[in-house]
């Protein structure tokens, strides 16, 4: 950066002063962190995505399995009750 001051004297002996004001151009910096921030929450979005499909899987997994325990336990209790018969 550099500034420049510039002074005019005019012939009736009055001054001007003028300031320049040099400066860096701006650059789209942030259209760039906008762009990671985004595909972050993409790819946030996308495993928790998987891990709530996982979740499902898992207590359908374990619902399934409950059930056929149930249905064991049923047939031994009917098994049981002709024996006693």
């Amino acid at each position: 950066m550099a500034d420049e001051i510039h002074t005019t004297r005019d012939p009736d002996g009055t001054t001007h002063t003028t300031t320049v004001i040099d400066r860096e151009p701006r650059r789209g910096g942030g259209i760039g962190v906008g762009l990671i921030v985004l595909v972050a929450i993409v790819i946030a979005a996308f495993f928790a995505f998987q891990f709530l499909a996982n979740d499902k899987t898992e207590t359908g997994a374990i619902t399934e399995a409950a059930q056929k325990v149930g249905d064991a336990a049923q047939d031994v209790g009917d098994a049981a009750q002709k024996a006693v018969d």
